[in-house]
């Protein structure tokens, strides 16, 4: 796995301006704080489709909620990104720091990357407040990822054409301790239940 890059800018001549807005005052405007919600899981887990399903109810209770899909996201800020370990790390990287925007924002925003590195997961959990980062393992049996693969891609990285698909040809580390575990073999409904629960244990009034 590639190594992290360095926090620090390549510029010294660069200062980070503070506004005058806190999260106590974006959150008198919302009605709740903002978090992350990190969906993370195979290809095929239904980490996109657990994301919209969630934001959709989000919006219905009027929180200001927004998916970052993977796929979208490397159609146009990681379009120049591929799929080996290093553009795997950049890639996570970027769209930490986007949500970390989108936190700070006051929005509650749901990521679905397969993100497969432990270490990068856990990396941009580091970039969050404490209590504002959800890592939601989608924990769905490979059997049912590969059922659900209209595109063919398992067969594909089976039969040694894709070079870098996780879980097959590529690694995928699972989170040891990830905030949720859900299955979406399982309802949806009640997946999406599970979602909302565990952002409101942590106090976000959704």
């Amino acid at each position: 796995m590639a190594e992290l890059p360095s926090v620090n800018p390549t510029s010294d001549n660069i200062t980070r301006a503070e506004g005058h807005v806190d999260g106590v005052a974006r959150a008198a405007v919302t009605g709740h704080r903002g978090r992350t919600v990190w969906f993370t899981g195979l290809s095929g887990s239904g980490k996109s489709t657990l994301a919209f399903a969630v934001e959709e109810v989000l919006i219905e209770r009027g929180v200001a909620a927004y998916v970052l899909d993977g796929d979208n996201v490397r159609m146009g800020l990681n379009r120049d990104l591929g799929f080996s370990p290093d553009d795997r790390t950049e890639n996570v990287r970027r769209i930490g720091e986007v949500c970390r925007l989108f936190q700070d924002a006051g929005l509650v925003v749901l990521t679905a990357f397969i993100s497969p590195y432990r270490s990068d997961r856990n990396a941009v959990r580091a970039l969050h407040p404490m209590g504002s980062f959800l890592e939601v393992h989608v924990d769905t049996p490979i059997e049912v990822c590969e059922e659900r693969d209209v595109k063919g891609l398992y067969a594909k990285a089976r039969a040694g054409q894709i070079s870098d698909f996780s879980g097959i040809s590529a690694p995928y580390e699972v989170p040891v301790a990830p905030d949720l575990r859900v299955d979406t073999s399982r309802s949806l409904a009640d997946c999406v239940e599970e979602v909302l629960e565990a952002l409101n244990a942590e106090g976000s009034d959704v």
